[in-house]
């Protein structure tokens, strides 16, 4: 375990000779190693941190360490404990329900505003979501779902990133985190989504076409979809907490 959190933590930059704590690259860097660390189980459900020993395995002083922190608790990550360090959240299958709700409206609107753009833009867009899923075929006829997992997710990332409104891929990116670890968890549990790539034409179809009405529908029904197979899922399983 230790081994495997210096690996993750040595993405941030090493101690710079400066003394400015708050330098704004080693904040970022603290808040990814860790971000990254919580994402791929390394700091599992219910794991509680020291602040100051993670800041020695960054080997920076507990200011920018304490700012990554503050932020992974605003995205519901983590929680500062008083005097007791800091809890990294779990997700619970009602948690995973509420997620899927935002994640149902805000990518049916993303999905929208991307139909709605000129023409240019939103071929260019659809042009890159087609490639994520074509990445996501790829992978599952060499059966590798971990990098079909990859490109679902980024497919997902792509459709907010590029819709133009800044505050919605916000909120999406904050949820999409927190479902991380419910979705990584049963990815050998579900049966083999062969029809998510189909899903995902139809919506990047609807985008190409200007179809804004069918674009909206296609992305939340992809959601839901997701969301049915799901949540059951963790109730099939006792999974009470990711």
């Amino acid at each position: 375990m230790e081994a495997d959190v210096n690996r993750l933590l040595a993405l941030a930059p090493a101690r710079e000779t400066k003394s400015d704590d708050e330098s704004p690259s080693l904040v970022e860097g603290a808040y990814a190693a860790l971000k990254q660390a919580i994402l791929d189980n390394v700091f599992p459900p219910g794991h509680r941190a020291n602040e100051a020993d993670i800041a020695r395995q960054l080997e920076m002083s507990r200011t920018p360490v304490h700012e990554a922190i503050i932020r992974l608790q605003a995205e519901g990550l983590v929680q500062v404990l008083s005097r007791r360090g800091v809890l990294i959240c779990p997700i619970s299958a009602d948690d995973i329900r509420e997620i899927y709700d935002v994640l149902i409206a805000v990518e049916g609107m993303a999905a929208s505003l991307l139909a709605q753009m000129p023409e240019k833009e939103r071929k260019a867009a659809a042009a890159s979501l087609d490639a994520e899923t074509v990445r996501m075929e790829l992978a599952l006829e060499r059966a590798d779902l971990l990098a079909w997992a990859a490109a679902d997710e980024r497919f997902h990332e792509l459709l907010t990133q590029l819709c133009g409104n800044r505050r919605l891929d916000k909120v999406a990116a904050t949820v999409r985190d927190q479902s991380h670890r419910a979705r990584l968890f049963t990815l050998h549990l579900r049966r083999t989504p062969t029809e998510s790539a189909q899903e995902h034409r139809r919506i990047t179809k609807a985008i190409r076409e200007g179809d804004f009405g069918e674009a909206e529908s296609a992305a939340r029904a992809h959601r839901h979809g997701a969301r049915v197979a799901l949540v059951p899922l963790l109730h099939q399983y006792g999974m009470r907490n990711l």
